[in-house]
């Protein structure tokens, strides 16, 4: 394409023609064809028009930025009195990357191009009339009602809100006979990337580059530093842009959770909590409510306390209907049905202390059951579920094992292990949430502890030798 565009420049006909264009035109093109140029095969907009979104999966440095901007300037530029919608993780992202970047469309698209610049507003205005409107993806809402010819998408795969956000941009990109999408992103495990990635041929024309293909343009420090992952399962993402598998990047890792052998009776639990992530509206693609029921117990007389998987569920029911299922669930007996005496019913019914829930718990405390409210603070889900992971990491959260799939969980425990192990690249997070803070309930409680307890006894060896009393006990 860049070949043909530098030979028809030298058609002494086309020159003639040429220098008749106004100013705008001649520096479009010249634009153009140097960015055609020098641009890298994984930069060249796909040829056809069988797809309606370039998903580009390159790896850090490969020229994603620039390769998006140059296209959507052209499209505006080529294409008078279009909109074209621009978005990224944050507003600041928007400005300071997307338009103000060094490959920003500000820097890149021919100065005379540009009638108006609305930082405020994140507009950009030609002069042909066209508009490249920027609208961050942390504010999902502000898609409603914006309609656009096409779209950038810039670093996707980081978005908050990426379902949500998604959802409404596939509603707003739908002016004009054919509507065209750059979706540049380094790639996480997310559920849409995947998705988008096995569209591939479809309506989705897949393109992958790793930071080798533009390694000649990058400083020398940056080379040094980031090839040192090569060989390492994040360099294959960030630098190779391979999608790994959500449970690679996941903080919990699968393998810690111990397996309670199939042939063994359940053991007699001494307490049982019932964590409740309530949702707070019953959408489609809204979290569901989930329930974790985890039941306290000693492994055996050289371990020390931990914690079972004894049942769990998710549904997509909210308060009110929520309610006569929480009564319901409470009156349960938890433990082998064959051991005389091994029954244990629920000692504790814990929920969050937020939306939903905060109607729930007045009513079951109106109901006389034993709940109590859980409030985070100001910890976010990351920070709550690293908090208690060492209890996990450390063997004592143990899970049923399958009677049909030796050395497997029960069926049961597979979408809560795929989900917390995938966080927080899951789509949803409400396993997460109930089983984070049923942990940190119980550990606060003193029923699971990783830390050893110092034995006062021992502070000194020599019995001879006087103990010293703690001024500060009671």
């Amino acid at each position: 394409m860049a070949s043909s565009l530098a030979k028809r420049l030298l058609d002494p006909a086309f020159q003639r023609e040429y220098a008749a264009y106004p100013p705008e035109h001649r520096a479009a093109f010249e634009a153009r064809v140097a960015w055609l140029k020098k641009a890298h095969a994984h930069q060249i907009l796909p040829a056809g028009d069988w797809w309606s979104i370039w998903l580009l999966l390159a790896g850090r440095g490969a020229g994603k930025t620039r390769t998006a901007a140059e296209q959507v300037w052209w499209w505006a530029w080529t294409q008078p009195n279009t909109r074209w919608l621009v978005s990224a993780p944050t507003s600041g992202d928007v400005r300071a990357t997307c338009f103000e970047g060094d490959s920003g469309i500000l820097n890149v698209m021919p100065k005379v191009l540009l009638a108006d610049y609305n930082k405020s507003l994140s507009e950009i205005v030609l002069t042909n009339g066209s508009l490249i409107k920027g609208i961050p993806a942390s504010e999902p809402e502000r898609f409603r009602g914006p309609q656009f010819h096409g779209a950038w998408l810039d670093e996707l795969a980081a978005w908050e809100y990426l379902d949500d956000a998604w959802d409404q941009i596939q509603f707003g990109v739908r002016l004009g006979k054919r509507t065209t999408i750059i979706a540049s992103t380094t790639p996480r495990p997310k559920d849409l990337i995947i998705s988008l990635a096995d569209r591939d041929g479809e309506d989705v024309y897949l393109t992958t580059a790793s930071t080798y293909a533009n390694l000649d343009n990058l400083a020398p420090s940056f080379r040094d530093q980031i090839l040192q992952y090569e060989g390492t399962r994040l360099g294959d993402q960030e630098i190779h842009a391979s999608i790994l598998s959500s449970e690679d990047t996941g903080i919990v890792k699968r393998a810690w959770f111990k397996l309670w052998g199939a042939e063994k009776p359940l053991p007699q639990f001494e307490y049982v909590v019932q964590s409740y992530d309530c949702a707070t509206s019953t959408r489609t693609a809204a979290d569901p409510t989930a329930c974790v029921v985890l039941g306290v117990f000693k492994p055996s007389e050289d371990k020390g306390m931990s914690v079972m998987l004894i049942d769990c569920w998710s549904e997509r029911i909210q308060y009110p209907e929520l309610r006569p299922k929480v009564i319901s669930e409470s009156e349960e007996i938890y433990g082998d049905e064959n051991e005389f005496g091994n029954g244990k019913k629920v000692d504790l019914i814990l929920i969050e202390d937020k939306s939903a829930g905060i109607v729930l718990l007045q009513d079951l405390q109106r109901a006389g059951l034993p709940v109590r409210s859980y409030n985070p603070g100001n910890a976010d889900k990351t920070m709550r579920l690293n908090i208690v992971s060492p209890l996990i990491a450390r063997g004592r959260v143990y899970l049923p094992e399958s009677t049909i799939n030796p050395g497997c969980a029960r069926d049961w425990c597979d979408a809560f292990l795929s989900q917390v192990c995938s966080f927080p690249d899951s789509k949803h997070d409400d396993y997460v949430d109930a089983l984070s803070q049923a942990l940190r309930v119980l550990r606060d409680m003193g029923f699971v502890n990783i830390d050893p307890v110092a034995d006062p006894d021992l502070y000194y060896a020599d019995d001879d030798r006087p103990k010293r009393d703690n001024p500060y006990a009671a």
